[in-house]
């Protein structure tokens, strides 16, 4: 039952009392509350942050401390796996963020080229010593805090075909090489090799120690080194004047100089980068004993010259390396213009576009076969040879043909003016081509004497045996201003003359080309007046030219009517075919030939008069010798004998039966114009009655009138223009 209030014992009221007072009192002390509490999620989220920072603390400190030596071979796995190279750390190996740049070791480190590569590894260092900026490499760029390397050895190689190289690592096409930006570095006894089959180039540079702190270069990054080009050994030194560029992503100074086959190449300007040429303002300048030098370096033929030195500006675009605003000068001429050197297949090819204003005559010697040097000191004597104890004019320097399978090229060469005594040419004009080894030059036009020429050569190195087809115009020019340096003036001389050499052969020398030419040489005279005094001795008209030089008439303009000098040229002997000239009071015929092979001369001039002269030279004038020293024998045997025959007469009879043996009674027959001024041939010439001259021959070397050659005059001619003794 329950007790009433005052019977409980005092103990439990007391107890119960001491109870409920510390109750009430935590009640009344704690404080009201001020927010939620994290939801279960947020509480998971930040549990696993904290552990993941945890984590990653905990492995940066095991790096620390361990420096990350247990990671050589992970490390050598997963960089070969990614660049599908082999790569080994032999030496001591360390690899640890230190404390947020990674921070790389190794000692002996090689990474492998690809299995077609000629050197067995990329790269090999004694030591490499590095901190990489870890942000910037997450996002691709490649930034070195820090480098320490000793004894590294890089070797840069393309492929064959030009397609790959040893330091892309991938499958795909190739890419330049860039080098990652560098902030502090202490280099030393590094060196680099580049292969570049598709140039032929081998190059094995040297660096001295390179050294840089607080993103400033300590000194220029010097170098030197040598390699080959195609055949050419060459060496070279030079520096990046300006390396601190680098470290702020500026253009990069460079100092560069080249020597090789007797050239000296000196490069200086900007990069945008230390390896890309790409974008580049550079200045080159070379200077050497001969031009054909500097070109055979890439393999590429052009002529000879005289010592030179050009200057130029050279960018590279693509596959293009454009010289632009070249100038200097080759011998004692000038060169201007813009010249391209493409790296592209099947061949290297060359865009140029030059302008001489003025060029020497010496320093045209090379492009017919001539040495400009020995032309300058020997003169003439220098292009004659003695061949077999004959004299001999025709070059002989062979066609470099294997070089001009190297590459094709456009050419646009101008002159103004050509610096020559007894030359009068200007203005000459070549385009030229090359094509798959086929060479042309079309058109090679000039002015001359007030004329003008314009040629079209071709010139085929695709067969066997070069082929060369030849053809040279002359329009009309006036014949007192071409022969003005050979003693004609041009008062009274208003004849012109035009011309047309057409003829084929093989061969790659001048001489062997024209030895086996076939083809026709045409000189045509239309109407006009020449000088008296010159126009006798041309004829050898001995009673005209002494009674006008008696008569005080020797320049007394002769008429000329029309004429034709022509040669049908078989197998590199030239007959005259025909040399016909008819005049105002003579007809001029001439007859034989004369040889490509060894250059010998051999036909005679004949000329009738078409009135009476007293004093006639009918008896033929002999032209022989060779080109490079022609003879004439003004007094032929025929007339020797008249001679004789009017001595003796004058002694025996009387001095009237001496004159009568020199009488010409003037008999000659006219000579239609039409046929001489189409250039044909003997057998198509007429007199002006119409029918078939009899006097020039049947386009044979014979000198007989007939057109026949006797049985001697066959061997002798065999001999002579043959060379068969």
């Amino acid at each position: 039952m329950d007790l009433p209030p005052e019977t409980v014992p005092a103990e439990e009221s007391a107890g119960a009392d001491a109870e409920e007072r510390p109750v009430a009192s935590e009640s009344a002390t704690e404080p009201p509350s001020t927010g939620r509490r994290l939801s279960k999620p947020w509480r998971i989220a930040r549990n696993i942050v904290l552990g993941i920072i945890g984590t990653i603390f905990l492995a940066w400190l095991i790096l620390y401390i361990t420096k990350g030596r247990f990671l050589k071979h992970p490390f050598e796995r997963t960089v070969a796996a990614m660049t599908h190279r082999a790569v080994k750390v032999p030496g001591d190996f360390q690899l640890y963020f230190d404390p947020i740049n990674i921070h790389f070791v190794a000692e002996g480190m090689t990474i492998s080229n690809p299995a077609w590569a000629s050197k067995p590894h990329l790269f090999e260092a004694k030591r490499i010593d590095t901190r990489i900026a870890t942000f910037p490499l997450i996002f691709g760029n490649r930034r070195v805090r820090w480098l320490d390397m000793l004894d590294g050895a890089i070797d840069l190689e393309w492929s064959k075909d030009g397609r790959t190289n040893t330091w892309t690592f991938s499958e795909k096409k190739g890419k330049p090489f860039e080098m990652p930006l560098i902030r502090r570095a202490s280099v030393a006894g590094t060196t680099l090799r580049y292969v570049d089959p598709k140039l032929k180039l081998s190059v094995d540079l040297a660096f001295q120690t390179i050294k840089a702190s607080d993103t400033r270069f300590e000194n220029s990054i010097q170098f030197t080194g040598k390699g080959v080009e195609r055949t050419t050994p060459f060496t070279l030194y030079g520096a990046m004047v300006t390396p601190n560029a680098t470290v702020t992503n500026g253009r990069n100074q460079l100092d560069l100089h080249i020597k090789a086959a007797r050239t000296a190449i000196d490069v200086a300007g900007t990069l945008d980068a230390p390896t890309r040429i790409d974008g580049a303002d550079l200045k080159v300048t070379a200077r050497g004993a001969n031009i054909a030098d500097l070109f055979s370096i890439i393999g590429v033929a052009v002529p000879e010259t005289r010592s030179y030195r050009l200057q130029s500006a050279l960018t590279k675009t693509g596959d293009e390396y454009r010289f632009t605003g070249l100038h200097g000068r080759f011998g004692d001429s000038d060169i201007a213009g813009k010249l391209t050197v493409a790296i592209v297949e099947p061949r290297l090819k060359i865009d140029a576009a030059l302008a001489t204003r003025s060029l020497d005559i010496v320093d045209i010697a090379p492009f017919i076969g001539y040495n400009p040097d020995a032309v300058a000191a020997k003169g003439k004597g220098a292009v004659v040879k003695q061949i077999n104890g004959t004299p001999r004019l025709l070059p002989d320097a062979p066609l470099r043909v294997e070089a001009l399978r190297n590459f094709d090229a456009t050419l646009h060469y101008t002159v103004r003016t050509v610096r020559a005594r007894n030359l009068p040419v200007s203005n000459i004009d070549l385009t030229l081509g090359l094509d798959n080894s086929l060479l042309t030059l079309s058109p090679l036009a000039f002015d001359m004497a007030r004329g003008h020429v314009t040629s079209d050569i071709r010139i085929n190195a695709r067969r066997p045996v070069v082929h060369t087809d030849y053809d040279i115009r002359l329009s009309p020019t006036p014949m007192g201003v071409l022969l003005a340096g050979y003693g004609v003036d041009e008062a009274g001389t208003s004849g012109t003359v035009k011309a047309r050499i057409q003829m084929a052969g093989d061969g790659n020398t001048v001489h062997e080309s024209l030895s086996t030419a076939n083809g026709r040489i045409a000189i045509i005279i239309p109407a006009g007046s020449f000088w008296t005094r010159n126009v006798q001795l041309a004829e050898l008209d001995i009673g005209t030219f002494i009674q006008k030089m008696f008569q005080h008439k020797l320049k007394e303009p002769v008429r000329i009517n029309c004429g034709l000098i022509a040669f049908t040229v078989r197998n590199g002997i030239a007959a005259a075919d025909p040399i016909l000239i008819d005049t105002q009071k003579n007809v001029i015929v001439g007859r034989g030939g004369f040889s490509f092979r060894n250059e010998s001369l051999d036909f005679a001039v004949r000329a009738d008069a078409k009135k009476f002269s007293l004093f006639s030279a009918q008896s033929p004038v002999g032209v022989n010798g060779y080109f490079a020293k022609p003879g004439i024998s003004v007094i032929s045997p025929e007339l020797l004998t008249r001679a004789g025959i009017g001595i003796g007469a004058a002694v025996i009879a009387s001095p009237i039966a001496g004159i009568l043996a020199f009488v010409d009674i003037g008999d000659a027959k006219a000579t239609q114009c039409g046929p001489v001024l189409s250039g044909a041939t003997a057998m198509a010439q007429r007199t002006t009655g119409g029918k078939p001259r009899d006097d020039v021959g049947h386009g044979t070397t014979a000198k007989a009138k007939n057109g026949k050659t006797t049985r001697g005059e066959r061997t002798e001619q065999r001999k002579k223009f043959l060379g068969v003794f």
